[in-house]
């Protein structure tokens, strides 16, 4: 056997299974508290409460590729949207504001936590960090992520869902369980200068401009950032597409100038009256 799920097993290094091992440890209270804390009944049924609230309906996911500097979002003005991560520092550059936010990266937690809690949409924030966000604001739902060798689709969001190697990925999850019937993503370059697998999967960022996303300060010179995991996403963004086809719902890739290959393309001025 030369490979254990989706790694070879020349990229399974020692530090890189001891970082897994240390990572799933401290996991164990917030498996816990999932299932046993009483916090998790009132998460529980804000996450019911949503179900299929938007059954039929079309939304965009706005990613935070260097496309985005070309891509005119206040076309989506009227259309429901999910922003992740720091696309917040897009703001300065437009009115557009999306109706909701995804952050389950312990990274951008880590580093940008602050600026995140000065968001005022509902957000789909990871359940590890709730005592960071307080467990009063209806307007946050958390999600639990999960640690798998072979990643897959979570349609319940009552249920422990796989993150993935993106973002875009959990966004795609929340969409299918609020019923969205097309999804359409914007600023997803699947492009980066460095990518692949590493032996812990974090690097320090030593260049002064950030050429992976739409803002030159997005992972600022001396931030810890996560290492692109192109074939990760793929699979994921594959099992996303049969879980929303074998549905009869859509996911369209709008990106201007992407590289993804899993999606059907179309030209995103062409999606507005």
């Amino acid at each position: 056997m030369t490979k254990i799920g989706r790694y070879h097993l020349s990229e399974l290094s020692f530090e890189r299974l001891l970082s897994s091992f240390m990572i799933r440890v401290g996991e164990v209270p917030h498996w816990f508290a999932w299932y046993l804390s009483g916090f998790t009944g009132t998460n529980k049924d804000r996450i019911r409460q949503i179900k299929d609230i938007h059954k039929g309906r079309r939304c965009f996911i706005v990613a935070t590729g260097p496309s985005l500097k070309n891509t005119d979002l206040n076309l989506l003005a009227n259309e429901i949207t999910f922003g992740v991560n720091r696309l917040y520092l897009h703001f300065e550059n437009t009115v557009f504001r999306p109706t909701y936010y995804v952050v389950m990266d312990k990274i951008v937690f880590d580093q940008y936590s602050n600026d995140i809690k000065k968001m005022s949409m509902p957000m789909f924030l990871n359940w590890n960090r709730r005592s960071s966000f307080g467990r009063e604001n209806p307007d946050i739902v958390y999600l639990k992520s999960k640690m798998v060798v072979n990643d897959f689709f979570q349609k319940d969001l009552t249920k422990p869902m796989v993150v993935g190697g993106t973002v875009t990925f959990a966004a795609l999850q929340v969409a299918y369980y609020l019923g969205f019937q097309e999804v359409v993503l914007v600023g997803l370059d699947h492009n980066y200068v460095k990518s692949g697998i590493s032996t812990s999967g974090l690097e320090v960022v030593t260049v002064d401009q950030d050429q992976n996303h739409f803002h030159p300060q997005y992972a600022p010179k001396g931030s810890k950032r996560g290492i692109p995991d192109l074939l990760r996403s793929e699979i994921d963004f594959k099992l996303a597409r049969q879980a929303f086809e074998a549905d009869g719902r859509k996911i369209y890739d709008a990106t201007i100038g992407g590289k993804c290959e899993v999606f059907e393309k179309v030209d995103y001025s062409s999606l507005f009256d």
